[in-house]
């Protein structure tokens, strides 16, 4: 996956709080066993830590970042090129000039959301949360909050074979949950069950489907500050990259990795086939209307 040189990222769709300490309150999701449960119920899901019951219950606001990474480093994409964090910029972008235009051309309205890069732990209108929840969407305040360091977890703890486009997927299935909010979708999540047939399963591989829908156009959504893409190289390594993330991050292997066994009736996000059938469908098509994973 390749940035545009001359593009310019728009650091203003990015909060860095990355160094920066919670104000008040106190963190409930933490590490050794019970970060390990947040972690396994949390990642993907597409809610706060609070819908997890892992809140501690107050709601401070994330403190402002005596470090500003993102706005002193990201200004083109040739930093994209170079820099982790910038490459989420420019990822995060590209997202939501695809979601501004296409839900404009569909008759409706896109509101842009915040990415917030956290360290460790992290306050949101959906409660305070750490790390070991991996990323995560807040409806409350409608922003997505990723630790980079995940992008090392998904690796080496879950076996995905990495790359930037496997971090541009997790990215975009996070925005998925946006539109879903947006659209009024999001809330067939909280039908109260798990497993295949639930409401968080269908939703979970609906968002995959909007990060192949993304990924399909891409390379043709034009940057306002070039009128060219911003990402102007996606090849198919790229997309098995994708492809091996969501399989990674599938029910069925986080189960057998950690409990050495497959339990379908507790599913929330669907098996890794499920979750590369659905990012493909949605590559393959560049349709959101084929994305009805309700039915």
């Amino acid at each position: 996956m390749q940035f545009d040189d001359d593009a310019r990222l728009d650091t203003s769709e990015v909060q860095d709080v990355r160094g920066s300490r919670i104000p008040g309150g106190r963190a409930t999701v933490g590490g050794g066993v019970v970060g390990l449960i947040a972690l396994l119920l949390g990642l993907f899901l597409g809610v706060g830590p609070d819908q997890l019951g892992l809140s501690s219950g107050d709601r401070p606001a994330p403190a402002a970042s005596s470090f500003a990474e993102v706005r002193q480093s990201c200004h083109s994409g040739r930093d994209a090129n170079t820099r982790d964090d910038c490459r989420m910029v420019a990822v995060v972008n590209s997202v939501q000039d695809f979601w501004d235009a296409e839900l404009a051309r569909r008759g409706g309205s896109y509101g842009r959301s915040t990415t917030v890069f956290f360290s460790q732990r992290v306050g949101t209108a959906c409660g305070t949360a750490t790390s070991a929840v991996g990323p995560f969407y807040c409806p409350g305040d409608r922003k997505v909050y990723l630790d980079l360091d995940f992008f090392e977890e998904l690796r080496t703890t879950f076996g995905a074979s990495g790359g930037p486009f496997a971090q541009a997927y997790v990215v975009a299935h996070e925005y998925g949950h946006h539109v879903q909010d947006l659209t009024g979708t999001l809330g067939r999540a909280q039908d109260g069950r798990t497993g295949t047939g639930s409401g968080s399963v269908s939703v979970e591989l609906q968002a995959d489907c909007y990060a192949g829908v993304w990924a399909r156009h891409a390379t043709t959504t034009p940057d306002e500050s070039t009128g060219r893409p911003l990402i102007s190289s996606l090849t198919d390594a790229d997309i098995r990259d994708g492809l091996d993330a969501a399989a990674a991050v599938g029910d069925d292997r986080i189960q057998e990795r950690f409990q050495g066994r497959v339990t379908p009736e507790t599913w929330t996000h669907g098996s890794a086939e499920q979750r590369q059938q659905w990012f493909d469908t949605g590559y393959r098509s560049g349709d959101m209307g084929r994305c009805d994973t309700f039915r």
